[in-house]
């Protein structure tokens, strides 16, 4: 869940909509939406296949390289990395998460 202090505008929507889960949770697919925001993230919790399906992110890794998804890229971030994850344009996702 974004924090409410992520948020960079009026707008804090955010909805989960889960397509899968295994039994315990360790594999997830689903398609998420959030309006423009931005978190530095010390340790992604989760090893993450994403799709944009609307929207832009832009990752911004430890070293300080930004990249700039928008709809119809396909991205991994694997579990334990740490970046700066930027919402710019309401963002709608599929993801698959692993744990």
């Amino acid at each position: 869940m974004t924090g409410p202090d992520a948020f960079t505008g009026d707008d804090r929507t955010e909805l989960n909509h889960t397509f899968f889960a295994t039994p315990d949770e360790s594999m997830l697919s689903g398609v998420w939406p959030c309006a423009p925001s931005r978190e530095e993230i010390e340790s992604y919790p989760v090893h993450e296949m994403m799709t944009v399906i609307a929207g832009s992110v832009t990752i911004t890794d430890a070293e300080g390289n930004a990249e700039t998804f928008t709809a119809g890229d396909t991205f991994f971030i694997p579990k334990g990395t740490k970046f700066i994850w930027h919402i710019t344009a309401t963002l709608r996702k599929f993801y698959m998460i692993a744990l």
